[in-house]
């Protein structure tokens, strides 16, 4: 079956019906699906803020302002700890927002038969440079020490635009 028969039937770069023992988008899947787990649910401020006891179902995305400085004068948490909602919370948001050009960048190289090589190398800097970042945002708070926050963002960031360069290349 040509790939333009079987782009046609649904088969083609999705590889839905891949006789391929290689599995070609298993890899893909499985980082596409870690790095949403990770935006989505491992920087989440919610489960911080309710570990804390400051998280109100009906406003959450206003807990740290309208509640933190209640909590911190009746002492269930500390100045340091609010600080530090504040970085997961803005960790999470980057997280998120930089999901979709990894995604994108990850079906274009798809689509666009980048090599399995360049794809994996470039998936697998970008999550590690993801978790540099959100581990440098949420634990570091001294000023010459996060800017390794810079430099992860930049190298996932980069990682995605060599996919999209690949791709480009592809066609």
């Amino acid at each position: 079956m040509s790939s333009s028969t079987s782009l046609s039937l649904g088969m083609g770069p999705l590889g839905l019906f891949s006789a391929s023992p290689t599995h070609r988008f298993a890899a893909p899947a499985a980082f596409l699906g870690w790095g949403w787990l990770y935006a989505y649910c491992v920087l989440a401020s919610r489960t911080w803020k309710q570990w804390y006891g400051i998280d109100h179902n009906g406003s959450p995305r206003q807990d740290l302002t309208k509640y933190a400085d209640v909590a911190v004068r009746e002492g269930k948490i500390t100045r340091a700890q609010v600080d530090q909602l504040r970085r997961v919370e803005a960790a999470s948001a980057n997280a998120t927002e930089g999901y979709t050009l990894f995604v994108a960048s990850v079906l274009f190289a798809l689509v666009t038969d980048v090599p399995r090589s360049s794809l994996i190398n470039a998936c697998t800097t970008y999550t590690v440079a993801r978790l540099v970042y959100g581990a440098v945002y949420v634990f570091v708070e001294d000023d010459f020490w996060s800017q390794a926050r810079g430099i992860s963002w930049w190298t996932g960031n980069i990682s995605c635009l060599f996919l999209l360069w690949k791709g480009a290349q592809s066609v």
